[in-house]
């Protein structure tokens, strides 16, 4: 199997990842769209230094999470235009897709570290093993962990008056 192929496979394999990552880290289809395809740019140009020590599937987190903040900070530096109709209501039969957009909505609130400690969590990431990922002690990615979901509980709380 060449190097194209063994990456096409592993990416078909874990594309999940860079869709969940793209999710949180942007708030429309567009900025969605485009932040999907630098992550699949920046893991295709780093490939080859992929030194098969860990799973792919970690070496592509961090890959996707390092390139959403990178983009992030690139966002920052332009001017944004933001909507004025985003209210939000809820109604009691709501879809689950509308719930999952309503979390996504939320998350978008969250800090960069928040959002990663969020999405690694939301992974079946260990405190240890988000520590990991992220330069983090264990105990401080607990911490950080508690305090992202209290201020999504918070946020959620806001949203739905």
């Amino acid at each position: 199997m060449n190097k194209e192929q063994e990456f096409l496979g592993l990416i078909e394999k874990h594309k999940g990842i860079l869709y969940k990552v793209s999710r949180m880290y942007s708030d429309d289809d567009e900025s969605r769209e485009d932040l999907y395809q630098e992550m699949l740019y920046q893991l295709w140009r780093s490939f080859s230094s992929f030194k098969k020590e860990s799973q792919f599937s970690t070496w592509m987190y961090r890959v996707a999470l390092n390139t959403a903040i990178t983009s992030l900070k690139k966002e920052k530096k332009s001017p944004k235009l933001v909507a004025l109709d985003h209210q939000i209501s809820m109604t009691e039969n709501e879809s689950s897709a509308d719930r999952m957009e309503l979390f996504y909505k939320a998350v978008q609130q969250l800090s960069k570290i928040e959002k990663a400690v969020v999405f690694l969590y939301l992974e079946n990431y260990s405190h240890k093993a988000i520590g990991q990922q992220l330069g983090l002690s264990e105990g401080n990615a607990r911490v950080r962990l508690n305090r992202a979901k209290n201020k999504l509980k918070e946020i959620l709380k806001n949203i739905e008056v």
